[in-house]
Order: C-alpha cells, then structure tokens, then sequence
C-alpha cells in the first residue's frame, strides 16, 4: 500500500516541474522581469513541496501555501485570464489533513484542461463544507487534438482510497466541473483495506 502510493505520489511531481520550466523558458523570453517573479514562486514552491514531513498526508493549511505559489505562478503566465478563491475557515486550514498535492493536482488539472482568456477567465473556487473541500470551476473545455487520459483523477482517487478508504466525488453538469474530497482526521491516517 506505501509502495504503490509513493509510486503514485512520485507521478505528479516531473509533470509539474517539465510544465513549470517550459513556462519559465517562455516567460525569459518574452518577460524577463515576469520570469524573475515566476522562478521565486518556482522556487518557494519547490521549497515547500520538498520539505513535507509526512510522505502521504499533509496539513491542509500547508497543502494551502503550495496552491496559493503554483496559483500565483499561474496567475504571472495567464493573468486576468485566471481568477481564483479559497474560502476555508483558518481553524479547518489548522486542525484536518489532506493527501499530499491533492487540491494542488486538482488545480493543476482545472488550468490544463480549460481554456483561459481575458473575455472568458476561468474561476476556480475552493471551498469547505461539512469535513469535505470541494475544488470547483466553470468549464471551458481546450480543444486539443490529444484527448485527456484522465490519469490525474484516476491517480488522485487511487491515493485516496489507499490512504483514508474514501472515494472522491466528481461533478460534471456542463457547466461547472468539481471534484469533492473527505478531510483526513490526523497525520497518522492510514487506511488498510
């Protein structure tokens, strides 16, 4: 079980470092500046994303920071174009737990799969409700010639059946996507089929 969900864990990260950087490339070129503010971000978030403790949960105010660095590396790239809000009670943000880079995916698979423009932003919300936090977004599907695998979904709700024994909720109504995951209670949660 920790075998296949640090192999789980391991796929998210190359993914997200290869993105980065070609955004980087991109932005030396056309921004230097912007590219400055980006690596920082970059930086700060590889920092974070390094230094978790605990290999497969994470407090949920620090699974937080990671998303409010890759949202604002975003927000350099595509600016007014994104627009995003997270409305968690700070005491939820202290006392509960989440896989680690679970909303972070969620919002990385928002921004992959959408199309984002000046006349029609992409909102993202994150939201909490009764012990589950719901990751939602208007849909303005990219039309891309390479169809998703949707193997970002399918890894985020393997990782949480290893971890808690919970599924995740996917919503899709044709206009708003959203995903609904449980809280896990403490650090040391496990679950063991």
């Amino acid at each position: 079980v920790e075998a296949t969900n640090n192999q789980l864990k391991q796929q998210i990260h190359p993914h997200f470092l290869f993105n980065s950087l070609n955004m980087l490339k991109t932005l030396i070129k056309k921004d230097p500046d912007q590219a400055t503010d980006y690596l920082v971000k970059l930086s700060d978030f590889l920092r974070a994303s390094l230094l978790s403790s605990n290999p497969n949960v994470v407090r949920l105010e620090d699974e937080l920071k990671l998303c409010y660095d890759f949202l604002d590396m975003q927000k350099i790239r595509f600016g007014d174009a994104l627009n995003f809000r997270i409305q968690i009670p700070a005491e939820v943000q202290e006392s509960v737990f989440v896989p680690v880079f679970s909303l972070l995916s969620l919002l990385e698979n928002a921004i992959k799969h959408n199309q984002l423009t000046n006349e029609l932003p992409l909102h993202i919300q994150v939201s909490y409700l009764d012990g589950h936090i719901i990751v939602s977004n208007n849909l303005q599907p990219k039309f891309s010639s390479e169809p998703s695998t949707g193997l970002g979904l399918e890894n985020l709700a393997e990782r949480y059946r290893i971890i808690s024994g919970d599924e995740i909720v996917i919503n899709n109504d044709g206009r708003t996507f959203s995903v609904n995951i449980n809280t896990v209670p403490d650090e040391s949660s496990n679950y063991r089929r």
